[in-house]
């Protein structure tokens, strides 16, 4: 039997007509919603668009005030370096010069120390701490003394100059970001939208939690400004005391090198005068030495000339001592050859005193000669030692201004 197939439901008219009209409403209202949207959309493009324009516009004018602002700090920046170098150089000039003034005094150093090693050897009384080796002593404190000041000052320009380069450097590096920042900058301000390096950079839209502040991008650079200045006053300060220093040690060591030269002057004049004396008087001496032996001579002849005399007298008084018996009469030639006879010895002995006086002094003399002598080798070389080794070597002493 074959199976009936039912007809779908048929609907009323008047459920037609509402389900047209739901319709015909759901349609209207999609269509005005639609056109609202439009509309809305259409003022939203409008909003953004300008929006993005304008807030382009201010991200170029904040761009352009950026630029400024690292131009200017750049600028100040690159004015505070060209002064701390032009500084070093003038440091490093002064250090240069006092290294040179260092130099300088080892010269006259070592001659002051080879005229008192010099002077050591003099000889005798000679060996007398006098003036030329006070001043000397005193030479020798005082260009200690200079050569302890400059080394000092060489350090504190050694420590300075290292200040200073740190300041150069904190300024060159703040340049040098600076450069690269302007580079950056000046690239993303000319960027525009229909640039063809553009692109999406998502990860990029961030606050970097490392970077500065506004205040303290400004501070760092005016920190290093503040610091290069007070490395500038304080490398010139420097500068100032040094030269000062330069000049008094030139001036200390000149005025001592004159005074030593005028002790030594005053003292070779004085040896000199003195040796000139004793070479006087040893030449008195030498004459006197000659008389006296002239004079030994003499008293050696004259007691040798009393001997033929005392013999006449002896032989006579021994010849009459034979006469005979009453012959042997004490008469006055008997008494007068017995006077000769004393009177001829007396003389001798006389003369024999005298010659042993002038023994004596001959060998006083003589002694007095070597002494002279010695004193005059001594004062020679005194006047070597001052005149020639010291003096000699005191002229290459050249105290100059570094």
């Amino acid at each position: 039997m074959a199976k009936v197939i039912q007809p779908p439901p048929k609907f009323t008219h008047p459920e037609w007509r509402v389900s047209n009209q739901s319709k015909y409403a759901n349609a209207e209202a999609e269509r005005i919603a639609a056109e609202r949207l439009i509309a809305e959309s259409d003022r939203l493009v409008d909003e953004t668009g300008r929006t993005t324009v304008r807030t382009q516009t201010d991200v170029n004018k904040k761009f352009d005030q950026r630029l400024t602002d690292i131009k200017y700090w750049n600028s100040e920046v690159d004015d505070k370096l060209d002064d701390i170098k032009k500084e070093i150089d003038a440091l490093v000039t002064f250090k240069s010069r006092i290294e040179k003034a260092i130099e300088g005094c080892k010269e006259p150093l070592y001659i002051s120390q080879q005229c008192l090693l010099n002077r050591q050897k003099r000889r005798s009384i000679d060996l007398v701490h006098d003036d030329p080796e006070k001043e000397l002593l005193k030479e020798v404190e005082t260009i200690q003394g200079a050569l302890a000041l400059l080394e000092r000052s060489r350090e504190q320009a050694v420590e300075q100059l290292r200040l200073n380069r740190k300041a150069k450097y904190d300024l060159e590096c703040d340049l040098k970001d600076k450069a690269s920042a302007i580079k950056i900058d000046n690239h993303n301000a000319e960027l525009r939208n229909n640039s063809s390096d553009i692109t999406f950079k998502t990860e990029a839209v961030k606050i970097q939690a490392d970077s500065s502040t506004p205040d303290q991008w400004e501070d760092f650079s005016n920190h290093n400004i503040l610091n290069a200045e007070k490395q500038c006053q304080n490398s010139q300060a420097l500068r100032s005391v040094v030269d000062g220093i330069l000049q008094a040690t030139c001036n200390d060591m000149a005025h001592q090198r004159d005074a030593v030269n005028l002790a030594m002057t005053l003292r070779i004049a004085e040896t000199r005068d003195t040796k000139e004396k004793l070479e006087d008087h040893l030449n008195k001496v030498l004459k006197q030495i000659q008389e006296m032996e002239d004079n030994i001579d003499n008293l050696e002849k004259a007691i040798l000339a009393k001997e033929a005399p005392l013999q006449v007298s002896q032989t006579r008084l021994d010849n009459r001592a034979s006469r005979p018996n009453i012959e042997l009469c004490r008469d006055p030639v008997q008494y007068r050859l017995v006077e000769e006879v004393n009177e001829i010895e007396d003389s001798i002995r006389k003369l024999q005193v005298r010659h042993q006086q002038s023994v004596a002094s001959l060998k006083a003399l003589i002694r007095q000669k070597l002494d002279l002598e010695e004193d005059i080798d001594v004062k020679s070389n005194t006047l070597f030692i001052d005149e020639t080794e010291c003096m000699g070597m005191r002229k290459s002493i050249n105290i100059q201004s570094y």
